[in-house]
């Protein structure tokens, strides 16, 4: 009976992970095919159906890193780079301050407020960009990535308060208690205990605003319109319009070379996002 239950169980485990395989491979195929792709010429990539170039070439990657215009690829990669630092720091600052101030410390009119930053999250977007961009024109920030930096700086991102909050409730204030005791200020507690604490949600956070950053295409389309300025987004847009009779394969591989920095820092940071998402739900 024993080595029938093994046998058993060791049948369900590959039957388990085989279509776990094959679940996976099946939402992965369109990536493998990009990849593939781009390796092809533009006209293999419409007479052949499957993901492996028949007779591969490095030619989308040449004359797409040169692009149509008198910039190269690496200056929208540096475009892109000089939008998304600076957010995911301002973001990483400025929402662990405010939601410490939410999570530790009693002030009028706080549920008020803490409940008008959680109405944001149901306010779509779109019903405030031309506020905005309004707002934005009269300060004379349009073509430049200020209105790219700014409102991160200033907790502008009511999802990530929300969850750094909800994971600073899970922590317990005895260190903090501690150490003001011996003499800390706030902001030396926040600093040297509780942020090394915070740092599974706060890698989430910066996670999750380089993904949505580098993948941002309406922000930077509505603010910035010199070329010279653009990101990635917007400068794979600008490939495909051209010409009307514009080359896929030059496309697709610079689609490849956008998605790998959002993919390597994914699977990079892989556990500590699972471990700040898992952690931001439990309460001590």
């Amino acid at each position: 009976m024993r080595a029938r239950e093994m046998r058993s169980h060791r049948l369900s485990m590959a039957f388990r992970y085989a279509l776990l395989a094959g679940v996976g491979l099946l939402m992965l195929y369109p990536l493998i095919w990009l990849i593939g792709a781009s390796f092809k010429t533009n006209s293999e990539i419409f007479a052949n159906p499957g993901f492996w170039p028949e007779n591969p070439t490095l030619d989308g990657y040449i004359k797409g890193w040169r692009t149509s215009t008198p910039y190269s690829f690496g200056t929208f990669f540096l475009n892109t780079l000089w939008i998304v630092v600076p957010k995911v720091i301002g973001t990483a600052i400025s929402c662990t301050a405010v939601a410490y101030g939410f999570a530790r410390f009693e002030f009028p009119f706080k549920k008020l407020l803490f409940a008008s930053l959680i109405a944001t999250l149901l306010l779509p977007n779109v019903v405030t960009r031309i506020p905005q961009y309004l707002l934005f024109r009269d300060l004379g920030w349009l073509d430049s990535f200020l209105p790219l930096w700014v409102p991160s700086a200033f907790a502008g991102d009511a999802f990530f308060v929300f969850m750094l909050v909800q994971f600073l409730r899970a922590i317990p204030r005895d260190m903090e208690e501690a150490a003001r005791v011996d003499g800390a200020t706030t902001w030396q507690a926040l600093i040297f205990i509780v942020v090394p604490l915070l740092m599974p949600a706060l890698i989430s956070v910066c996670l999750f605003q380089f993904m949505w950053t580098m993948n941002d295409f309406l922000g930077p389309l509505i603010y910035i319109s010199s070329v010279d300025k653009y990101p990635v987004s917007l400068a794979l847009k600008l490939s495909i319009d051209t010409t009307e009779a514009f080359e896929w394969n030059r496309v697709l591989a610079m689609s490849v070379l956008t998605l790998t920095p959002a993919l390597a820092v994914f699977f990079l940071a892989q556990k500590y996002f699972i471990d700040g998402i898992s952690s931001g739900g439990i309460k001590g």
